[in-house]
């Protein structure tokens, strides 16, 4: 069994209690948006990172992050990536692949939006975290954490951090 700390679209915004949160994960996945190469450097210190660069990272942030991460964790097959849509309204980009090879999770960010919903149809788990940083017109700022036990998700959890 493996904890997942998942959070999007920091925009370069630190917040010291990701330590608190994601002190308690195995690893920790950024969707996106990431805004600096401190932020992943920051994160590292705390756990293990898995990231994607989203529409407004820079070149030294996509030097390190690819755009699309696909690997398979306890089993479960995921794919990481910053706009990719959700259940019923997938990205164009990623609309085509998804169909002819579903993974068992999909990540992305870039709506600023907390998704957590299940596509039927592909029989795959979406997470969109919302908005770590604070950037964007969101009031709360969000990341998820869960466990994936075999091919199960489980002890999901959604925290919610005022803006400041």
């Amino acid at each position: 069994m493996v904890r997942i700390g998942v959070l999007s679209d920091t925009h370069g915004y630190w917040d010291d209690r990701y330590v608190k949160y994601f002190s308690l994960c195995d690893e920790i996945w950024h969707s996106g948006d990431i805004g600096s190469v401190e932020i992943i450097d920051r994160l590292q210190k705390i756990k293990p990172v898995r990231a994607v660069y989203g529409n407004i990272d820079g070149p030294e942030v996509r030097q390190q992050c690819p755009k699309h991460q696909r690997f398979t964790i306890e089993g479960v097959p995921v794919w990481m990536t910053h706009i990719g849509g959700y259940p019923g309204r997938y990205a164009p980009e990623v609309k085509p692949e998804i169909f002819r090879n579903p993974p068992k999770l999909f990540i992305s960010g870039h709506s600023h939006i907390l998704k957590v919903m299940y596509d039927n149809s592909l029989g795959l788990l979406h997470i969109n975290p919302g908005a770590a940083g604070i950037y964007g017109a969101q009031r709360v700022r969000t990341i998820v954490c869960f466990s994936i036990d075999g091919t199960d998700f489980k002890d999901m959890e959604v925290i919610e951090m005022a803006r400041q």
